[in-house]
């Protein structure tokens, strides 16, 4: 795709991001003439991020493209030439040169998907060189997206569905290809939005910001607009000088509020004119360059009860620094108190936002391994069980119960029967020694095939679809799985083929 006809194209990751370890494997393979042995991976978690019960899937429309994209050309191939050894076989560069994923199949959850520990996210197979130089770059793609939407679904439900978040993080992000997967799945995860333009020109995220810190310290309080003239918000009447508009309604706000008129700064009341003149219909304040109560909430008020008065009405405040509940509940006093001695009711419930380093504290990584090369199941053994990894091709099914309740997903040999609904089941959860029975309602096979032999199956949902179905899927959680902390754990299980498989394979010590 023409990078002017596929916007997203710019975004797209190169075929070099990935490990030398891959590349000096792949010559490996090469030599050994395996390169075309069939071959399959999956991407997993061991356990859930945050120290919650549930992840979202995300990242696959990238993975997608890079699949359908992979190309090494010249330039790759001649970088590689010149970190391998200097008498590699110029025949495995011409191999490279040839390289496409024309013979590759990928099966992934959806995206919005809700995902748990050990259920593949995403099954590549295809030939056994092209699939090891993928691992790297898929893994990326996936974990990353999967832990901000995760993250974002958290925040989501901590504020409940009717708060507005916004992502802002830009400016500290992880680079700008790290800025860009933020802001993207932040709203696949159930943000509102983001500042990050680029999100919104190559994503369609939605875009918000109104001002910073830095416009407002650009003004000392001795500018004189060049036109402090603001027509009435219906487009009729005379144009009235906002400036001294807000001069009056300050003297009447300090009264109010016990404050002399010189305790707000100037410069800070000078910004939120020019803002205001600029954005009349969108003001928004922000009170914390100086001092909130003594400065940043006083010069606001006198701005939006002028703006008021020509039929204006602000759009709400932000919160930037310092103990931001305590200044929420002071700030919201205050519009409550100002909004009945005033007389103007929609100043009372106008939105208080805050921001500074709203996060939760660590990110969780996510983990793959290979597991079928040849056609044969492979399993990594540890004296860590929680780091074995499970062999063979493999399905994964969700069952229901008659209620739509989630009872646990199903782990098993591709060549098995799908459960059926309605009938018995036995199966092993994860971690346990013992098998239990369950008859599930309903059985949702999770595993969609999305790419097969390079040719794409299906559209692929747009991000605001996705963003929709992960708050669907979400809100299929039980209370106790959705709980953020000390959550239920969410039952994974193994079918009995599958259990007999790995306990085989324990037995023989294979690897």
């Amino acid at each position: 795709m023409a990078a002017e006809q596929d916007p997203e194209g710019r975004a797209a990751a190169r075929p070099l991001l990935t490990d030398l370890y891959q590349a000096t494997m792949a010559l490996g393979y090469w030599r050994a003439g395996r390169a075309q042995e069939a071959a399959e991976f999956e991407l997993f978690f061991r356990r859930c991020p945050f120290g919650g019960a549930f992840a979202l899937a995300a990242g696959l429309r990238d993975c997608v493209r890079f699949v359908r994209a992979f190309r090494l050309r010249d330039a790759d191939v001649q970088f590689l030439a010149s970190v391998l050894p200097p008498d590699t076989d110029p025949a495995f560069f011409q191999h490279l040169r040839a390289l496409d994923c024309s013979g590759v199949t990928v099966r992934a959850l959806p995206e919005g998907s809700l995902a748990f520990p050990g259920v593949p996210l995403l099954q590549v197979s295809g030939p056994l060189l092209v699939v090891q130089l993928l691992e790297t770059p898929l893994l990326c793609l996936v974990s990353y997206a999967s832990l901000i939407a995760t993250n974002a679904a958290r925040l989501r439900l901590i504020a409940g569905p009717e708060k507005r978040l916004l992502e802002l993080g830009l400016r500290r992000a992880q680079g700008p290809d790290g800025g860009l997967t933020a802001s993207t799945y932040s709203y696949l995860g159930g943000f509102d939005g983001s500042s990050n333009m680029l999100a919104g020109q190559l994503r369609g995220v939605p875009v918000a910001g109104t001002l910073a810190h830095s416009f407002i310290t650009s003004f000392s309080g001795t500018e004189v607009p060049p036109d402090p003239m603001l027509a009435p918000a219906a487009g009729q009447g005379p144009r009235v000088d906002l400036a001294a508009c807000v001069e009056t309604w300050l003297e009447r706000v300090c009264g109010h509020l016990g404050l002399g008129v010189q305790e707000p700064h100037r410069g800070e009341r000078a910004a939120f004119v020019a803002y205001a003149l600029a954005f009349p219909r969108a003001f928004q304040g922000l009170l914390d360059t100086y001092s909130v109560q003594r400065s940043g909430l006083p010069n606001f008020l006198a701005v939006a009860l002028a703006l008021g008065e020509l039929g204006y009405q602000a759009v709400g405040v932000r919160l930037d620094s310092g103990d931001l509940l305590q200044q929420a509940q002071e700030t919201r006093g205050v519009f409550r108190t100002v909004a009945a001695q005033f007389r103007v009711p929609w100043l009372e419930s106008i939105p208080i936002a805050v921001s500074n380093n709203i996060d939760e504290e660590e990110l969780a990584r996510l983990a793959q391994k290979l597991v079928s090369v040849g056609g044969q199941p492979r399993m990594k053994l540890t004296e860590d069980p929680e780091k074995q990894t499970l062999p063979g091709s493999k399905a994964a099914f969700r069952l229901l119960g008659s209620d739509g309740a989630l009872l646990l997903d199903v782990l098993q040999l591709a060549e098995e029967p799908p459960p059926q609904a309605g009938q018995e089941l036995r199966v092993w959860p994860r971690g346990t020694q013992e098998s239990c029975t369950v008859r599930p309602a309903h059985v949702e096979p999770l595993l969609r095939l999305w790419v097969q032999q390079g040719q794409l199956c299906e559209p692929l949902p747009s991000l605001a679809e996705s963003r929709a179905f992960a708050q669907q899927s979400l809100s299929r959680l039980s209370p106790a799985h959705r709980r953020l902390e000390q959550p239920a754990l969410y039952q994974v299980a193994l079918s009995e083929k599958l259990r007999a498989l790995v306990d085989r394979l324990s037995a023989r010590g294979a690897l």
